[in-house]
C-alpha cells in the first residue's frame, strides 16, 4: 500500500514490562508480542471498545534471563490461535501456544545468548552469540552451521526462501540451504539488525551508527547516516518508508534515504517495527512499548500526549548538564528565598530546562540575575562559574576513549597537585591520570616554571607530589589502573564443618533404620565407628591436605554414595555425582557441597585438564544456581564462575571464556542476588574483558548497561568493579 508521508504522532503506550522492552513481533491481525529484560514475553491485542489502544492479554513466563528475538507462528492445527517462538540470554528457544499461554517446546543446544529467530515452514531457525545457526524440527535439532567468525546478531528470511544473517564480524551473509552464496562487507562495526526492503534487497543496522541498503547481488545501494550512536534495529514498509531504533534515544523514519522524522524517546530504542497499516511500534529501555500513527483519528488524547511529553522532558532534564552539573541536581527558584552570606556570592538554579546564575546583592538584600549558564563560556572577562562557584579557570577536559567532556575548576592560589587528586576522586577516574592532569593545569595556566612545595604530600596516598620532567616519570601515556581486575589466582572453600557432617550422617542413618523398606541401606554400629575415625582424619589433616584412608574406609564411602537416597547425600558428595545431584528439584545442601567440591579442585593444577574437559557439563549442570534463593549456593556458584574465568584466561580458551562470560553476565544483571556473589560475577566479567578474548562479545551483550547499574550501587565494591568494567570497555 502507498501512504504519503505525514508526521507520526503518539497513538498509545503499552505499559506492563518491568524492565527494558527489547523485542517486537507483529503477529498478523492477532496482536503484538513484545519481549523484555524482565524475562517475560507479553502478548497484546487490540482493544475492541475503541480500536486505538492495545491491552495485555497474555504474560508468557518461562525464560530465566532477559528475552530478545521473537517470531510469529500463524494459526494452524497445532496452534489454533497462533504461537510465539522466543529466544533468550539463557540460551533457550521456547515455543509458546498463545491459546494457553504455556510453552510447549524447549529447544536447548545453543551455548550462548539466542539473538535471532526465523521460521522456514514448520522449521525454526535460530542464531546465537555462539556464532552458530541451528535448525529445529519437531522440537529436535536437525542442523548446526558455524555461520560466522564472530557472534551472530540477527537473521531474516527473504520472500524467495533464502536467509540473511548479520554478525559482529561486521558482515552480512546470504544463505541458500547450508551454502553462503554472498558476503556483504562494508560496515565498520557489528551488524545488529537486518530486514527485508520490499522489491529492493536487504537493510542492515550497525553499531557504526549507519543503516545500509544492499541489493541481493551484494551491491551496496545506499547508506543512511543520522543516528549518533549504535543502531539496534531496522524495518521497512511496503510504502518505501524505513524505521530504525538507536542507542541515541530516537526512532528515525527514512524516505528515499533521507531522515524525514526523528521521534525522541525517554531511553534507548531497542526495536522498531511497522504494522501493516503503516503505524510504527517501538520498544524502549524505560519498559514501555509505544505505537505511533499518521492517522489523525487514532492519535492519543491530549492527556496521554501530555503524559508522554512530561516523561520525555524529565528524561532529558536528567541527562542535561549545565556548567558541569546535572540540570536535575540544581536547586529550584525557591532556593532564592534564602539570603546569601556575602556580597557577590553566586548561585545557579534551575529555571525550566535551563540553569541560570544569580549573584547576592548585599546592599539591596536580593539575588541579581546574571544570566543563563552554558558549558564552555566564551566570555573570559568574567570569572567562570561551576556548581554555583566562581573560579579563575574552568577547563574542558577530554579524557578520550568515548568519555564525556569533564569540567575541571581551578584557582591560581590552589596547589595543582591537590586539585588534581580531589578532582580525579570526584569524577571517579583512576589516580593514574594524575600526572596528565597536573601537566594540563600547569600548561593551561601559564605555570611552566611552577616549583612544587617540597613538603606537599598526597592527601590520599601520602606520596610526594609528581614533578613534571622528573626522571621517575615513565614515558608514554599512563595506563588506567583498576581496583579489582584482573583477578589473579583462584578462590576455594577451605572450611568444612566435620562435626556437623558426622552428626547428619548419624541422623540420616537413624532414619533409615526406622524405615522397614530402607533399613537394608543403613550403616551398622561398626560402620558408624569407622565414620567417626574418617572424620577425625579429616579434621586432623584438613590444614595441610594429607589424608590417609584405608581401603575399607574408601569402600564404605563409595557404598554410601552409590546406595543412599539422593536427599541424604550431601555429607559425602563427590564430583561423580554432580549430574545426579543437580537433577530435578535439587536440594540446596547437595548443591552447595558439590559446588564447593568442584570449586576446590581449581586449587590443584592436577585437575585443570579435567575441569577444562568437563567445563560445559559442569556449568550446564549448575546453571540454575545463580538464581537460587540460598545465598551460600549463589556464592559457591559465583566462585566457580570466577575460578573458571581465571583458568580459561590462562589457557586462552575463547569458546570457554564466552560460556563463562554468559553465565557471569546473567548473575551480574540480577540486582536481587547477594552482593558478594554479584561482586565475584562482575570481577569475572572485568577480568575476561581485560585479559581474555571476549571483550567484543561482552560489548555485544550490552555489558555497559550492567556496568553502569553496578557503578551506581550503594555497595562500594560493586560500584568500584562497575567503574573498572566501564573503563576497560572504553579502552581501544
Amino acid at each position: 500500500m502507498d501512504i504519503d508521508f505525514k508526521e507520526y504522532q503518539l497513538r498509545c503506550q503499552l505499559r506492563g514490562h518491568e524492565d527494558d522492552a527489547r523485542g517486537i513481533c507483529i503477529c498478523g491481525d492477532a496482536g503484538i508480542a513484545t519481549s523484555s529484560r524482565d524475562r517475560t514475553v507479553r502478548f497484546w491485542t487490540l482493544d475492541g471498545s475503541q480500536k486505538r489502544d492495545y491491552i495485555m492479554s497474555r504474560i508468557l513466563l518461562g525464560h530465566t534471563s532477559f528475552v530478545g528475538p521473537l517470531a510469529w507462528v500463524p494459526p494452524n492445527e497445532e496452534f489454533p490461535e497462533g504461537g510465539i517462538v522466543s529466544g533468550g540470554m539463557d540460551t533457550l528457544v521456547l515455543v509458546w501456544n498463545i491459546a494457553t499461554g504455556e510453552h510447549v517446546q524447549l529447544l536447548k543446544g545453543h551455548k550462548l545468548q539466542v539473538t535471532g529467530i526465523a521460521l522456514d515452514g514448520s522449521d525454526i531457525i535460530s542464531v546465537s552469540v555462539d556464532s552458530t545457526l541451528r535448525r529445529w524440527r519437531g522440537g529436535q535439532q536437525v542442523e548446526t552451521l558455524d555461520a560466522h567468525q564472530a557472534a551472530i546478531q540477527a537473521i531474516v528470511k527473504l520472500p524467495s526462501g533464502e536467509f540473511v544473517t548479520g554478525s559482529s564480524d561486521m558482515t552480512l551473509k546470504l544463505w541458500k540451504g547450508k551454502s553462503c552464496v554472498h558476503t556483504f562487507a562494508g560496515h565498520t562495526d557489528t551488524v545488529r539488525g537486518v530486514a527485508v526492503m520490499p522489491n529492493l534487497g536487504i537493510l542492515s543496522a550497525s553499531h557504526d551508527g549507519s543503516i545500509r541498503l544492499w541489493a541481493l547481488s551484494g551491491e551496496h545501494l545506499m547508506e543512511m547516516v543520522g543516528h549518533t550512536s549504535i543502531v539496534y534495529s531496522v524495518d521497512a514498509h511496503a510504502s518505501g518508508l524505513i524505521v530504525s531504533g538507536s542507542e541515541d534515544c530516537s526512532a528515525k523514519i527514512w524516505k528515499d534515504g533521507v531522515c524525514v522524522q526523528s521521534i525522541e524517546h525517554p531511553g534507548c530504542v531497542w526495536d522498531a517495527k511497522f504494522l501493516e497499516n503503516g503505524d510504527i511500534v517501538t520498544a524502549c529501555s524505560d519498559g514501555i512499548v509505544r505505537i505511533w500513527t499518521v492517522d489523525h483519528d487514532k492519535i492519543a488524547d491530549a492527556v496521554e500526549r501530555d503524559s508522554f511529553a512530561t516523561q520525555l522532558s524529565e528524561y532529558k532534564i536528567s541527562r542535561k548538564r549545565v556548567g558541569g552539573l546535572k540540570l536535575e541536581d540544581l536547586p529550584g527558584l525557591d532556593s532564592l528565598k534564602t539570603p546569601g552570606n556575602s556580597d557577590g556570592q553566586t548561585k545557579v538554579v534551575r529555571e525550566g530546562d535551563n540553569g541560570v546564575a544569580y549573584a547576592w546583592n548585599m546592599r539591596e538584600q536580593k539575588w541579581d540575575k546574571i544570566g543563563e549558564v552554558v558549558d564552555g563560556p566564551d566570555d573570559t572577562t568574567k570569572r567562570p562559574l561551576l556548581d554555583g562557584i566562581q573560579y579563575d579557570h574552568v577547563f574542558d577536559v577530554d579524557i578520550g576513549d568515548g568519555e564525556p567532556i569533564r569540567k575541571l575548576p581551578y584557582n591560581r592560589s590552589e596547589n595543582p597537585y591537590d586539585v588534581a587528586d580531589k578532582w580525579l576522586l570526584k569524577e571517579n577516574l583512576p589516580l593514574s591520570y594524575r600526572e596528565q592532569i597536573v601537566e594540563f593545569i600547569l600548561q593551561n595556566t601559564g605555570q611552566k616554571d611552577f616549583i612544587p612545595d617540597p613538603l606537599f604530600r598526597d592527601p590520599y596516598t601520602g606520596s610526594s607530589a609528581y614533578v613534571p620532567g622528573a626522571s621517575s616519570r615513565s614515558p608514554g601515556v599512563t595506563k588506567p589502573s583498576y581496583k579489582h581486575i584482573p583477578k589473579k589466582g583462584v578462590l576455594v572453600f577451605d572450611v568444612a564443618q566435620f562435626d556437623g557432617i558426622l552428626k547428619k550422617i548419624s541422623e540420616f542413618n537413624n532414619g533409615l533404620q526406622s524405615d522397614p523398606e530402607k533399613q537394608h541401606l543403613s550403616l551398622n554400629e561398626g560402620d558408624m565407628s569407622r565414620w567417626g575415625a574418617i572424620v577425625k582424619i579429616l579434621k586432623d589433616t584438613s590444614h595441610y591436605h594429607s589424608s590417609g584412608f584405608s581401603n575399607i574406609d574408601v569402600a564404605m564411602v563409595l557404598k554410601l554414595l552409590k546406595t543412599w537416597p539422593v536427599e541424604l547425600l550431601f555429607p559425602g558428595i563427590v564430583i561423580e555425582l554432580i549430574k545426579k545431584i543437580t537433577a530435578s528439584s535439587p536440594l540446596p545442601a547437595n548443591l552447595l557441597t558439590s559446588l564447593r567440591a568442584v570449586t576446590n579442585m581449581f586449587k590443584n593444577g592436577y585437575f585443570n585438564e579435567w575441569l577444562l574437559l568437563h567445563r560445559s557439563e559442569i556449568l550446564d549442570a549448575f546453571s540454575s544456581c545463580g538464581s537460587s534463593p540460598n545465598k551460600n549456593v549463589q556464592m559457591a556458584y559465583a566462585t566457580l564462575i570466577l575460578n573458571y574465568a581465571v583458568l580459561l584466561i590462562e589457557k586462552k580458551d575463547e569458546e570457554g571464556q564466552s560460556q563463562v562470560l554468559s553465565a557471569a553476565l546473567e548473575m551480574a544483571e540480577d540486582e536481587t542476588i547477594d552482593s558478594d556473589s554479584r561482586f565475584r560475577a562482575l570481577v569475572a566479567i572485568g577480568s575476561l574483558m581485560l585479559e581474555g578474548l571476549v571483550k567484543r562479545v561482552a560489548l555485544d551483550f550490552d555489558v555497559l548497561n550492567i556496568a553502569t547499574t553496578a557503578k551506581a550501587s550503594k555497595d562500594a565494591k560493586i560500584a568500584e568493579v562497575g567503574a573498572d568494567i566501564q573503563l576497560v570497555a572504553k579502552q581501544t
